[in-house]
């Protein structure tokens, strides 16, 4: 019937538009492809910018020569040089991908960054100086403020930017330390002076250990006051605290720990050297030296994709709590090393 030539006329047209409609054109497929291209670009882009350097020397031994200091200065700015050209270059201030992605690797970076600014201080403050009254060198002076830069900072003026600038300065603090001819620029192997600086690696150590300690939660109780009746502090606080870190704040905590061990153990070597005599006097070789095999014990390879946060005793890894055993150590160690400093 002409009705139904029609009506399957009409069937034939519909299929045939409906598989016209359902083909995918061309540039579809190739912006599908490309997108699937870049995200697999991205993910291994974050991989490689994700490893951390590794643990080795970061300047020849023959460039310290013999003078004192030379070694020290040349590892700080090597510290630098490693923030800024290491691959993916510096991550911390990232805003497009992959390194706002990362999470690691810029607390690693920040730890490496609280110890130069440390270094930084040591030397404009105390290393430089031969008493408290004498004139500060001009360029640590200028190194120093450049160094405590934001260390987030992405638009002008940027962080790397900054960085740069003050590892100009110490740059130029070293020709000069460097300049037989001239004495300008000075750097004193005192064991005051090392004393100074281990103090605030001290501090640093210490307030690490009690961040990764309590990864599972302890009650301590307040001994901010103890030791002194007649002390007094500004607000009042309870006399059991319960401390804990977040979650979400347990592998920043690890990663910055392991930055900060792995730049102590290059400036602690290059200390033992450039102290070497006031080691030897002292008879603290072997302190120093243990205190640096501590650190390097925390720079170990990380088999675990994720960092675990199991309970001291329980079934899972505490890796929080591994690290926290050697910084701990180390931190004890370097407290007995500043007392043995101090002796006459």
């Amino acid at each position: 019937m002409p009705t139904d030539n029609w009506i399957r006329g009409a069937n034939r047209k519909t299929e045939r538009g409906s598989v016209g409609k359902s083909r995918p054109r061309p540039w579809t497929r190739g912006l599908r492809l490309a997108g699937i291209v870049l995200f697999a670009l991205l993910l291994g882009l974050s991989w490689y910018w994700s490893r951390a350097p590794q643990l080795a020397p970061l300047i020849a031994g023959a460039e310290s020569g013999e003078t004192p200091g030379a070694r020290t200065t040349a590892t700080l700015i090597a510290l630098v040089d490693t923030l800024l050209e290491k691959p993916g270059g510096y991550l911390s201030n990232d805003v497009m991908p992959p390194g706002v992605w990362l999470d690691n690797i810029p607390n690693w970076e920040y730890g490496v960054v609280v110890q130069v600014r440390d270094a930084a201080k040591a030397f404009r403050e105390a290393f430089s100086r031969s008493q408290s009254q004498s004139t500060e060198d001009p360029d640590l002076a200028l190194a120093e403020p450049l160094l405590n830069f934001d260390n987030e900072r992405w638009i002008f003026p940027a962080t790397e930017g900054q960085y740069r600038k003050g590892r100009e300065h110490l740059a130029r603090y070293y020709l000069r330390l460097m300049d037989r001819e001239q004495s300008r620029a000075q750097f004193y192997s005192r064991a005051d002076n090392l004393r100074y600086w281990l103090g605030t690696v001290q501090n640093r150590l210490g307030s690490l250990s009690q961040r990764l300690s309590a990864s599972v939660g302890q009650r301590r109780l307040n001994t901010d006051l103890a030791g002194d009746s007649a002390a007094r502090q500004a607000t009042p606080a309870a006399a059991e605290l319960v401390v804990k870190t977040s979650w979400w704040e347990i592998d920043d905590v690890f990663f910055e720990a392991r930055g900060t061990a792995w730049a102590l153990v290059q400036l602690l070597e290059a200390a033992e050297q450039d102290f070497a005599g006031v080691l030897r006097k002292k008879n603290a070789q072997v302190s120093l030296r243990q205190i640096i095999r501590e650190l390097q014990a925390t720079q170990r390879p990380l088999t675990s994709p994720l960092i675990l946060n199991g309970s001291g005793f329980g079934l899972l890894a505490n890796h929080s709590l591994a690290m926290a055993s050697y910084i701990s150590r180390a931190n004890a160690a370097l407290i007995d090393l500043r007392e043995l400093l101090a002796q006459g």
